[in-house]
């Protein structure tokens, strides 16, 4: 992670994103501009976070481990999704994981300072309740997806949300890596004999097509169409 104090790159995305009507108060002073790798970790679980992050440019995997060590993917984030607003209110450590797929910016603000200044702040809170109350509504939707989608779907969705579609990559936005499929397998929350059958059959629909460590993305059309909007 790095760190800036660059404040025409913030003033921009406060501005894209309205946030300055988030707070009562003038708080731009405590903002800073945060970039994380593809790959890098913003939070990790049973971790302390320090910041409260407003997601402003990239995407973001969110998955949970679990008690018998595997972990499950709940969802992807895009901007302006916020990271820390449970923590910000709970002061437990971190439950899930959150990891760039692409660089990453985020708008950050010590929790430490929020808690101070915010917490009677009555148009912050209004918008840590809907985010709050949109990420509870939407739970038991991630929850129907893990359980009752065939795994076809899911990987579909999560082929086509981990593709890049940003030219500036060196991966084209038709070929994601797979250099752990087991890893892959437990975030699906399946076997990796499962995953494999399921990209053989996908492979023989003319879908994708495996090579080394990736998969190239035949058939954009046939994918979306199996694929909906399970992980977006």
């Amino acid at each position: 992670m790095k760190r800036f104090k660059n404040h025409n790159n913030l003033h921009s995305y406060i501005k894209k994103y309205n946030i300055d009507d988030i707070f009562q108060k003038n708080i731009f002073s405590s903002m800073e501009l945060h970039t994380f790798n593809r790959g890098e970790h913003i939070c990790r679980s049973h971790e302390k976070i320090n910041y409260f992050y407003f997601l402003v440019e990239g995407k973001m995997k969110v998955y949970t481990l679990l008690k018998n060590g595997r972990s499950l993917l709940l969802r992807f984030y895009t901007p302006l999704q916020v990271i820390g607003d449970v923590e910000l209110l709970s002061c437990n450590f971190t439950t899930c994981n959150v990891e760039a797929i692409t660089d990453v910016e985020c708008i950050g603000i010590p929790i430490k300072l929020l808690r101070q200044e915010a917490q009677e702040d009555i148009i912050f809170l209004q918008f840590i309740c809907k985010s709050l109350s949109d990420k509870l509504s939407n739970s038991s939707y991630w929850n129907a997806v893990n359980l009752l989608y065939p795994l076809e779907n899911r990987l579909a969705s999560y082929i086509l949300a981990i593709a890049n579609s940003d030219e500036d990559y060196a991966v084209p936005f038709n070929e994601i890596k797979t250099n752990n499929l087991t890893d892959m397998a437990e975030l699906l929350g399946t076997s990796y004999r499962h995953l494999n059958r399921t990209l053989n059959n996908l492979c023989k629909k003319n879908i994708i097509k495996k090579e080394k460590n990736s998969l190239i993305i035949l058939n954009r059309e046939g994918l979306e169409k199996l694929a909906g909007d399970l992980y977006k």
